[in-house]
């Protein structure tokens, strides 16, 4: 991974482009994994590092595929991916501006219709939820206690065994895998998915603990919570199996905080708070998005 991946670097590599205009007068709307920007009426996402090429053509694929299903999600402006110097760039119709929030119950009536989907025709892998937490835990380097990271990586290897041997509630199939109210978008027309990069086939029940995880860990409004069940009609956390995907998932989160330790104070903080909750077996400790 590029370990320098900053905004001056992402506009470098969106400027490589032919697709992209210009790149000086881009608007930086977020820098994470990749970095997004708005380009006239397109929106550009530049990949962090060259791992991540396969990963944007299937998001481009899953965009495709969403649209011809009915399924409102962000559409694709170009059906291939752009190299920036071993970098992915993607680039997507830009939505109009959000009239409101996104909600919970919002998320929920689109997994509705995405769990109601068959498999596609293209390969989607499993939600490897785990699978980023060596690489973060790596990227935090020496700013994190080496006997933190040494138990993210045991209860990764616990979860994971765990998950493996979970018997579903609901119907595998298609699954959005990062299903936040964050990853929805409320414009004119109505909710439409974006944010396509985790697209799997694998427990539906991952789309729905991150929400109770959300109302447990995150302060999400009980009401909120028992909106989204009542337009999912169903809550994942009378399923026996959602204690395990649940653990998995605050694994995650705290290697994913890891990564930007590094010279980020409160980034370190909230790392030590979440993994010293989880130490200590308490699952109410409230965590802060980051």
């Amino acid at each position: 991974m590029d370990a320098a991946f900053t905004e001056q670097r992402a506009r470098a590599l969106l400027a490589l482009t032919d697709a992209a205009g210009s790149a000086a007068d881009a608007e930086l709307l977020a820098l994470g994994e990749n970095a997004v920007f708005a380009v006239g009426g397109l929106v550009a996402k530049v990949g962090r590092d060259a791992s991540l090429v396969p990963r944007a053509r299937r998001e481009l694929r899953v965009g495709a595929w969403l649209e011809d299903c009915g399924v409102p999600a962000v559409r694709p402006a170009a059906s291939e991916v752009l190299i920036a110097d071993g970098h992915p760039v993607t680039l997507w119709h830009r939505l109009p501006q959000a009239v409101r929030p996104a909600s919970p119950a919002d998320l929920a009536k689109l997994l509705r219709r995405l769990h109601a989907l068959p498999a596609p025709g293209f390969g989607l892998p499993r939600r490897d939820l785990l699978g980023g937490v060596e690489r973060w835990l790596r990227l935090a380097g020496d700013a994190v206690d080496p006997a933190d990271a040494d138990y993210l990586r045991e209860r990764r290897d616990g979860f994971a065994a765990a998950t493996a041997a979970l018997t579903p509630h609901l119907e595998p199939g298609p699954i959005h895998g990062d299903a936040l109210p964050r990853n929805v978008h409320v414009g004119p027309d109505g909710p439409v998915l974006v944010d396509l990069e985790t697209f799997a086939v694998d427990l539906r029940e991952h789309d729905l603990v991150v929400t109770a995880l959300s109302r447990d860990r995150y302060g999400l409004d009980p009401e909120a919570y028992a909106a989204f069940v009542r337009a999912y009609g169903w809550d994942v956390r009378e399923w026996e199996g959602c204690a395990v995907l649940r653990g998995a998932r605050e694994t995650a989160s705290c290697a994913w905080v890891a990564q930007h330790a590094p010279g980020n104070p409160a980034a370190l903080a909230e790392f030590r708070r979440r993994v010293a909750s989880l130490r200590d077996g308490d699952p109410a400790v409230r965590w802060y998005p980051f």
